[in-house]
């Protein structure tokens, strides 16, 4: 399904709630957001699964309570992100002693995971210095490349999400990225058949 059509759909199943209160289109609606949204905010909460569980949750009930005042000024998909970022960020601001608990490494892999292969093993790593090295960016520059970078978003769809203008976007992606390839440089590959 190409983007226009998802919109298409998307679009088509907001009106089924609007005009009849079509409880199943929502479930779809969510249903194909779900995954993508909650992976943005398991990024924005440094990884905290139950967390940014809850706030996707919490997120998906304002998006039943506002769908009938939804206006299409917006695409269905970045004003659903938009309202998850605004969960994130009232969160963020009631509980900013819970973000510096973020910053704390994801559990370490079990043993089922350390016997699969150095592969997996290295992946599961290169994983918890990515998540670290995000929690070392400011929040600006760390939200910014989680919507960019990680959800894929362009710069003027973050910029909708965010709530930001477009230049802002702009230069907190650049700097977050310049710092992330720093701070992950011990990751980045080495060129083959160099003779030493």
């Amino acid at each position: 399904m190409t983007h226009r059509d998802a919109a298409a759909q998307d679009l088509a199943w907001v009106q089924q709630v609007q005009r009849h209160g079509d409880r199943t289109a929502f479930a779809q609606l969510i249903r194909r957001h779900q995954g993508p949204l909650r992976a943005l905010l398991r990024r924005l909460c440094g990884g905290q699964v139950a967390l940014a569980d809850e706030l996707a949750q919490e997120a998906c009930l304002r998006a039943w309570q506002a769908l009938p005042g939804f206006r299409g000024d917006a695409q269905v998909r970045t004003w659903l992100y938009r309202l998850a970022y605004n969960e994130f960020l009232q969160h963020r601001r009631r509980a900013e002693s819970q973000l510096v608990a973020a910053s704390e490494p994801l559990p370490e892999h079990d043993e089922a995971t350390a016997s699969a292969g150095a592969p997996l093993a290295r992946s599961v790593a290169m994983s918890l210095d990515v998540q670290k090295a995000l929690m070392q960016l400011s929040p600006a520059e760390r939200d910014a490349v989680v919507c960019c970078c990680m959800a894929e978003f362009s710069h003027s769809e973050a910029a909708e999400v965010l709530g930001w203008p477009l230049g802002t976007v702009k230069t907190h992606v650049l700097r977050g990225r310049a710092k992330l390839q720093t701070i992950l440089a011990a990751w980045a590959p080495t060129p083959s058949g160099d003779a030493t």
